[in-house]
């Protein structure tokens, strides 16, 4: 026993602090990698279990599992709804969207061949009424020029890839898409209220009546030697009043949506927004051309109120008698 005690004295004493600390270092070593070694015996027998078909299914299908994060989807290792939303976007939205915009150039171009301008039946008179107020020229000429920047950008977003690239080249393009981007999202603001403040201005001017129905009805003045009855909006500008209006709203909600998707945070929510906004701004771009056609090409003198704001009355009879008739009683 005494040599026993005496032996572990002299290995004591032999032994700095620093080789204390070593042997003790290695030791704990020793127990850590049994413990790890345990712990990924278990892990592969868990993983194995995991491979099967039925697993992958589950997870390709977007079914959630467990995660120790908390946020919100933190248990989906596929989200199935962001492949659905591609494919929609992809695959319906945008080729769609592109024979609509299509078919409308042709079909405003068609009309324009086959039927050429409408044309005044009777020389102008020299005299001219007011039509529209400078602030109310002001409102619309503004909602149209950020109309058609966003209009252009947005189509470079959806559109650009596919031809942008060989034009600009791919640093070119992405800095141009980079500007387009910030450009869209801030005006986007600015033409919400502006949009919503022109709604709310000529609402009252274009609620829907009986004489707009007889105007679709004898072909909206298309036709050579027809003029229908109309106010001081006509049928075709109250439906487009109501496109604007409805469209608008989808166009804006959606867009603020995208606009702040840290407020929103739902990868469902903004996947909708995403498709709505496309389609809304679609419909709206096809109205846009046919509503700026008819403003300068298709109707001669239609322009002229809008840039000056007075019309001659031989075109305010022609076009909206019921409207130059009440002007005139109240003179």
């Amino acid at each position: 026993m005494n040599q026993r005690l005496q032996l572990k004295g002299s290995i004591a004493e032999r032994c700095s602090p620093g080789g204390l600390l070593a042997l003790l270092l290695f030791g704990w070593l020793l127990l850590a990698w049994s413990g790890i070694a345990e712990a990924s015996t278990v892990a592969e027998a868990s993983i194995k279990g995991s491979q099967g078909a039925d697993y992958w299914r589950q997870v390709t299908q977007g079914s959630s599992g467990y995660s120790t994060n908390r946020s919100s989807e933190a248990g989906v290792l596929i989200n199935r709804s962001g492949q659905e939303w591609r494919q929609l976007r992809n695959d319906k939205v945008q080729p769609y969207g592109k024979w609509a915009l299509l078919g409308t150039v042709v079909v405003l171009l068609a009309t324009y061949l086959l039927l050429g301008s409408n044309k005044l039946d009777q020389p102008r008179s020299g005299r001219t009424i007011e039509r529209w107020r400078k602030f109310d020229r002001y409102l619309h000429w503004l909602v149209a020029g950020l109309f058609i920047i966003l209009a252009l950008t947005g189509l470079s977003l959806l559109y650009g890839r596919y031809f942008l690239p060989e034009l600009l080249g791919k640093s070119g393009f992405s800095s141009y898409l980079q500007l387009a981007k910030s450009a869209h999202n801030y005006l986007g603001i600015l033409f919400a209220f502006a949009l919503t403040l022109m709604l709310l201005k000529w609402f009252l001017n274009n609620i829907p009546s009986v004489t707009d129905i007889l105007w679709f009805v004898q072909g909206g003045g298309m036709i050579k030697g027809k003029h229908p009855h109309a106010g001081y909006m006509n049928g075709g500008e109250k439906l487009w009043f109501w496109l604007l209006l409805v469209g608008g709203v989808a166009l804006v909600l959606s867009g603020l949506v995208l606009d702040f998707p840290a407020v929103i945070g739902l990868r469902d929510t903004l996947q909708d927004a995403n498709i709505i906004h496309a389609i809304s701004a679609l419909v709206l771009i096809c109205g846009a051309l046919a509503h700026a056609y008819i403003g300068t090409l298709g109707t001669e003198g239609a322009l002229e109120g809008m840039l000056s704001g007075r019309v001659d009355e031989v075109w305010a009879q022609q076009h909206h008698d019921f409207w130059y008739d009440d002007v005139k009683d109240k003179q």
